[in-house]
C-alpha cells in the first residue's frame, strides 16, 4: 500500500512538474513544444483559453488512437480523458503566472526556456515511470508506432514535424503568419529528450524501487503533454 501511495504522489507531482515546463516554455515568448504547437496556434486566432484548446486537442489523440489501434483498443485508454481534463487546468492555473516575455531581455528568456526544457523533461519521467494512465501526447505516438512498426522515437520525430507542419500552415492561412514556432520549439524537440535521459540516469532507480514500479519497460524517448 505504501508504495502504491509513493507510485500516485510522484505521478501527481510529475503533472504539476510538467505543466509549469510547458506554461513557461509558451510564456518565453520564444516558441512552444511541437505537440501542442496546433492548440496554441488555434487558440491565439479565435481567442479561446489555450488549457481548454489543449483538452480539445488531446481529446481528438485519443479518438485517433482508437482509429489507428482499431479492435486492439482498450477501453481504459479513455482514463486519458479526465486525465487530459485534469492536465488542461494546471495549464490554465500556471498560465496565470504574471510573466510577460516583452518585459525582459533575450538572455532571461533563453534563461526560461532553459527552465522549462528542465521541468518538462523531469515531469515526463515522474509520470511515464510510473506506468499509470499515458498522456494523450505519450499514447497517440504509441498508437502510430504499433500502426506503422517504426520505432518509436522515429514516431516521435515524425509526429512532432507533422505537429510544426500543421501549426505554420494553420498560422499562414488564418493569420498570415507563423504563430508558436520559433528557436524554443526546436531547443525544447532536442532538449526534453536530453533531460528526460540524464534524470533517468540519475534518479530512475531511486525513483522505481520506491514506487514499487519494474525499471526495465522501455522509456518513451521524449514526450509534448507538453510538449
Amino acid at each position: 500500500m505504501k508504495k502504491k501511495i509513493i507510485r500516485a504522489f510522484i505521478y501527481c507531482i510529475g503533472m504539476v512538474v510538467l505543466a509549469s515546463g510547458i506554461s513557461l516554455n509558451t510564456k518565453t515568448g520564444l516558441g512552444v513544444s511541437p505537440i501542442i504547437s496546433v492548440a496554441y496556434c488555434v487558440s491565439q486566432f479565435t481567442g479561446f483559453n489555450f488549457g481548454n484548446m489543449t483538452f480539445l486537442l488531446y481529446a481528438l489523440f485519443v479518438a485517433a488512437q482508437f482509429c489507428l489501434r482499431g479492435k486492439r483498443s482498450h477501453w481504459y485508454d479513455l482514463l486519458q480523458l479526465p486525465l487530459s481534463l485534469v492536465f488542461s487546468r494546471l495549464l490554465n492555473l500556471f498560465g496565470m503566472v504574471p510573466y510577460v516575455s516583452s518585459e525582459h531581455s533575450l538572455f532571461f528568456n533563453l534563461a526560461m526556456l532553459a527552465l522549462a526544457i528542465v521541468l518538462t523533461g523531469i515531469g515526463i519521467c515522474m509520470t511515464v515511470n510510473m506506468r499509470l494512465i499515458p498522456n494523450p501526447g505519450d499514447g497517440i505516438v504509441q498508437a502510430l508506432a504499433e500502426r506503422t512498426g517504426w520505432k518509436q522515437g522515429f514516431a516521435k520525430n515524425v509526429f512532432d514535424i507533422g505537429s510544426v507542419c500543421v501549426t505554420v500552415t494553420l498560422g499562414l492561412v488564418l493569420m498570415r503568419r507563423v504563430v508558436g514556432i520559433n528557436i524554443g520549439t526546436l531547443c525544447a524537440m532536442l532538449g526534453v529528450g536530453r533531460v528526460v535521459a540524464l534524470t533517468n540516469k540519475l534518479f530512475k532507480a531511486r525513483m522505481c524501487a520506491a514506487a514499487g514500479v519494474a525499471e526495465d519497460i522501455p522509456l518513451t524517448a521524449k514526450s509534448e503533454s507538453a510538449e
